[in-house]
């Protein structure tokens, strides 16, 4: 792959805090008009690679490129190209939509800064609110306005941390809808969430825990690389399911347990221990075993387990 196709890259990245590692040893590649998403645990280091990654911070080791500038003697150049997006809601709650968007226009230097709102207002959808007061938006509305201040100056890379928490799903669905299409314009855009319809809509996606990246790829490529066997097992009676879980929980062969809905997940890495491990389960009236593919979810409380083992 060519230079010009990579919007990040870099090698052995480690951070401490305190004498702490945050993040350890990390190298990936980013490519231009990637939806890179980036799940973990709190506190696994998501927010501190993103901000290594971008040149907001310097990391203690290793070195890398991001938008063709050298994230550890040019970060005054990368943050030039860069849109950052945190989770609390962060412009000026008393000022207006327009206001606001006028005003961080003019930070930026933009020459017409009215007309730049004007433009980013409509391209949100939110003409006819242009006078509202931002601290009284809803909390989709405030998204969508954080979303048009950070695009403003047209960056070349978007950061968003957590950027839906507590967002109601419709609006979810539409601001994702906006992020690809600003993806498909060429943007780049680096993301956290815990969401894991919103890990499924990006287009690469990155594991992080205790500041270790454990897996990265594409959806379909990180959960054929866990290797997990599934079945769903589903009851006529909930307390059924209930005790089954009680009873495989920490069963050899059994690395997953986990309540979906009216069923059950029930997954190992080893095939052959898990088929072992069931087997006298199956024959047990009133339950009903069928092998299914892992899900995303499946492979992340995987890897959350085996994560929390490595770290005690």
């Amino acid at each position: 792959m060519s230079a010009p196709d990579i919007a990040i890259d870099v090698h052995g990245l480690t951070k401490k805090f305190d004498g702490r590692a945050v993040v350890r040893n990390l190298s990936m590649q980013v490519k231009r008009g990637t939806i890179y998403g980036f799940l973990g645990p709190n506190g696994s280091g998501k927010t501190t690679t993103i901000r290594m990654l971008c040149g907001l911070l310097t990391p203690d080791e290793g070195t890398g490129t991001c938008l063709g500038y050298d994230i550890l003697t040019e970060t005054d150049k990368i943050k030039r190209h860069v849109g950052y997006m945190t989770q609390r809601f962060s412009l000026y709650q008393d000022l207006s939509v327009r206001e606001n968007l006028e005003f961080i226009a003019r930070i930026y230097g933009i020459a017409q800064p009215a007309g730049a709102a004007r433009a980013v207002i409509e391209r949100l959808g939110l003409s006819g609110r242009e006078g509202q007061i931002a601290g009284e938006l809803s909390g989709g509305w405030k998204q969508r306005l954080a979303l048009g201040a950070c695009t403003l100056s047209s960056p070349q890379l978007l950061l968003l941390d957590e950027p839906t928490a507590g967002v109601d799903p419709k609006a979810r669905r539409e601001f994702w809808n906006e992020i690809h299409g600003l993806a498909a314009n060429g943007l780049t855009v680096l993301v956290s969430t815990h969401y894991m319809d919103e890990a499924e809509r990006c287009h690469e996606i990155a594991y992080i825990a205790y500041g270790e990246l454990l897996v990265h790829g594409t959806v379909e490529q990180v959960i054929e690389s866990s290797h997990l066997t599934t079945y769903v097992v589903s009851a006529a009676e909930g307390e059924g399911l209930n005790k089954l879980s009680e009873e495989l929980t920490g069963h050899p062969g059994v690395d997953m347990v986990a309540p979906f809905g009216t069923s059950l997940h029930v997954s190992g890495r080893d095939s052959g221990a898990l088929e072992t491990a069931i087997a006298p389960y199956r024959k047990r009236k009133g339950l009903d075993w069928k092998r299914s593919e892992p899900s995303l979810e499946d492979v992340f409380i995987d890897l959350m387990g085996k994560t929390r083992d490595n770290f005690q």
